[in-house]
């Protein structure tokens, strides 16, 4: 499988990169199965699962970004194409991303990888003979990444796959607030506040008067027009962190990079506009068992090519091929 990707020459510098996906793509049709999960909290997780039901079929988590679900295109393109292979795939919802607010006032965060570890714990118990991996974008690829260094060698992953990852919290929440890039910081707005209103109106309507009060002690929900503004008014006290500085500590993604015993492909874009430069990993922070695997361009989660009439999705083919190589050789080593 090349690892070269050749920016579509009619989307044009980063943003179009960017958009195409979510604003442009027709949607892959897919027959899925929903599943929820019960976590010991009390909370859920809903899981759509796609592929052969073979137990011996290798299974792929696929984890979402921020403000998206396992409805998100790139979501969907992805399982289609594992199961062009044969492959059985199943998308996660993030806490009260799967079109259904979730029952506690918590939600989700780019350091939950305690609902990782449930997700992944559930799929070993579900499907024990089959190879399992992991494919975290944006948020989702944070979280995972957070989640291998700090299992080590117990992740219970065969391979990880994470793409255009925010490894520093902190600076990609200075970066978002600049230039163009403010449009996406507009949108996140809009979706976090309507995300922590949606869940009032439940416990509201519900009567659930302790969990209503437990979002009510975090203040207004107006006047919020930053990352900082949001992390530190709502997801730090949400989730037991201090302050923002706090939650973008312990949750960056590059803290725990040298800790990864799963191998591990990154693939990010120098000119993701969320992400600085300098905020990416230098070699000597990444373990021995992971391929870092950096292109001049695609913009987030984009890596368009091919031609207007019949685009082409980068990921979708490097990802599954990347996965399948491990497997093999896993396989052909006897490890």
């Amino acid at each position: 499988m090349s690892t070269t990707f050749k920016p579509a020459w009619w989307l044009p510098g980063p943003h179009l990169q960017t958009l195409w996906n979510p604003l442009c793509r027709r949607p892959p049709r897919l027959e899925r199965r929903r599943e929820r999960l019960w976590l010991d909290d009390g909370d859920f997780l809903d899981q759509d699962w796609h592929g052969p039901h073979d137990a011996h079929a290798p299974l792929v988590l696929v984890l979402h970004g921020l403000t998206g679900s396992s409805g998100s295109l790139y979501v969907l393109g992805l399982q289609q194409a594992l199961a062009a292979r044969g492959w059985a795939s199943v998308a996660l919802n993030w806490r009260g991303c799967s079109g259904e607010p979730n029952l506690l006032p918590r939600g989700y965060h780019s350091g939950a990888s305690e609902d990782l570890a449930a997700a992944i714990n559930h799929l070993r118990a579900q499907r024990p003979l089959a190879p399992l991996y992991a494919v975290g974008y944006s948020l989702g690829g944070n979280v995972l990444l957070k989640y291998l260094g700090e299992s080590g060698k117990q992740s219970q992953l065969q391979g990880a796959v994470a793409v255009s990852v925010p490894f520093r919290l902190d600076q990609c929440a200075d970066r978002i607030g600049l230039g163009f890039s403010r449009v996406y910081q507009a949108h996140f707005m809009r979706e976090m506040v309507a995300y922590v209103n949606n869940k009032q109106r439940l416990f509201s309507e519900q009567g659930q008067s302790e969990r209503l009060s437990v979002l009510k002690r975090l203040g207004p929900l107006d006047g919020m027009r930053t990352f900082w503004d949001f992390d530190g008014r709502i997801t730090a006290p949400l989730h037991g962190f201090t302050d923002a500085h706090d939650y973008y500590h312990r949750a960056s993604s590059r803290f725990y990079l040298g800790k990864i015993r799963t191998r591990t492909l990154i693939i990010q874009a120098e000119d993701d506009p969320f992400i600085f430069r300098h905020s990416l990993p230098e070699p000597g922070e990444l373990s021995s068992v992971t391929e870092f695997e950096l292109h001049s361009r695609g913009g987030h989660v984009g890596f368009v090519d091919g031609s207007p009439r019949s685009p082409g999705y980068y990921l979708e083919r490097r990802i599954p091929a990347w996965l399948a190589a491990i497997t093999q050789r896993t396989c052909s080593s006897g490890t």
